[in-house]
């Protein structure tokens, strides 16, 4: 079991002076699958990239399984980011790698920086790697070439890639925008059971409401980089998706 993950007085203005994120503050306990809604601009993938450390606040404090993730600096930054698994929505995949050899890159914080920058991986870092590639449904592709990959099988690598790092938490930024409804599915599917077994804390930014309605705990809404909603999946009504997405709520529903 985690820690989970504790968002505190968040922020990030851009060099321009726009706000991208403004005074967030979120708790996400171990185990829980947390849907992120908005507009395009709202804030959802700085979210998830600043708690991270993908990119550098402006303030803030995030804590990541009980680790500080903004203050860390060298190798502790490192680490502290490897403890989130991301991702991402264009897969970041090296084309030229095998399945198996890009889900190992994810081993490189269990060993040492220079052993994982010549391939001297450990017997244990190779079974983790195929390990994940069968839990993804993938033990059939270790060799094969991410370029030869279809769209959805890139997915699963990356989400296998993501599950070898041993997260303390899951972060995926519309990881089923590309893909068709069936395949939404699978990944979906794959993430939700990875968090409730591990016992890991998962943010997604989800692609459409019938998504965070099925799969998610928690929808939480952003508007203008700030939290306009925070609630249970089951109470994800009409009113408050206009809320959430600034549209005219229908006559006679709830506010």
């Amino acid at each position: 079991m985690t820690d989970g993950i504790r968002i505190e007085k968040l922020r990030k203005v851009w060099p321009d002076g726009s706000v991208g994120l403004d005074d967030l503050d979120l708790t996400i306990p171990p185990g829980e699958f947390v849907a992120i809604l908005g507009r395009s601009g709202a804030g959802k993938s700085t979210l998830l990239r600043t708690a991270a450390r993908l990119i550098e606040p402006t303030a803030g404090r995030v804590t990541v399984g009980g680790v500080d993730v903004t203050h860390a600096t060298g190798r502790a930054l490192y680490q502290a980011r490897a403890r989130v698994g991301f991702v991402f929505q264009q897969f970041n995949l090296v084309r030229s790698y095998s399945a198996l050899d890009n889900v190992l890159v994810a081993r490189m914080a269990h060993t040492s920086w220079l052993r994982g920058l010549v391939g001297l991986w450990s017997d244990r870092d190779r079974d983790v790697a195929r390990r994940c590639l069968a839990d993804v449904g993938l033990a059939e592709k270790l060799d094969a070439p991410a370029r030869e990959l279809s769209g959805g099988q890139q997915q699963r690598v990356a989400i296998a890639r993501a599950f070898a790092q041993e997260p303390a938490a899951l972060f995926a930024d519309e990881p089923t925008a590309s893909l068709d409804p069936q395949l939404a599915a699978v990944v979906l599917d794959l993430l939700k059971r990875y968090g409730t077994e591990k016992r890991v804390p998962v943010l997604v930014n989800v692609h459409t409401l019938e998504h965070a309605k099925k799969y998610a705990d928690r929808v939480i809404g952003m508007k203008r980089g700030r939290l306009v909603h925070d609630g249970p999946a089951s109470a994800l009504d009409e009113a408050t998706v206009a809320k959430i997405y600034d549209l005219d709520a229908p006559a006679g529903a709830r506010a």
